[in-house]
């Protein structure tokens, strides 16, 4: 099963991460949280990897339409964007939405993935569009 919705972009580590924050908003996703999974694990455990960075977006109607249909769905939410280097390029990952419909078994969750992969969609394609 695969369950993240994922494209990969040349250039910079940093201005990808921007432009993932811009394009994440002009879809309606705010950023609550982050978590640089690279200077965590330096800083604990001395551990080098490649810059691995965790965006906690969120939409707050899709959230609130998702919470409705199922008080446990926080635990599934499509709100982690990874945007991370793998090898020469950046990869950004996004949870497919799908995966709340088919872990839960709830089709009251159809109409707010539909619209969460729509809206995810758009954001990484932007990210692609703006290399061509």
């Amino acid at each position: 099963m695969t369950y993240s919705r994922t494209v990969h972009v040349d250039g910079d580590f940093e201005e990808t991460v921007r432009a993932v924050r811009e394009a994440l908003a002009e879809q309606g996703f705010g950023i609550l949280t982050e978590i640089d999974v690279r200077a965590t694990l330096k800083e604990k455990l001395g551990h080098d990897m490649e810059n691995y960075l965790i965006l906690g977006a969120c939409n707050p109607p899709l959230a609130r339409q998702a919470i409705e249909a199922d008080r446990s769905i926080g635990l599934l939410l499509p709100c982690n964007v990874v945007v991370r280097t793998d090898g020469e390029r950046i990869a950004v990952q996004a949870l497919d939405p799908a995966t709340m419909v088919t872990l839960t078994g709830r089709d009251a969750l159809e109409p707010v993935a539909e619209d969460a992969t729509h809206r995810l969609d758009a954001a990484l394609s932007t990210l692609t569009q703006q290399q061509a």
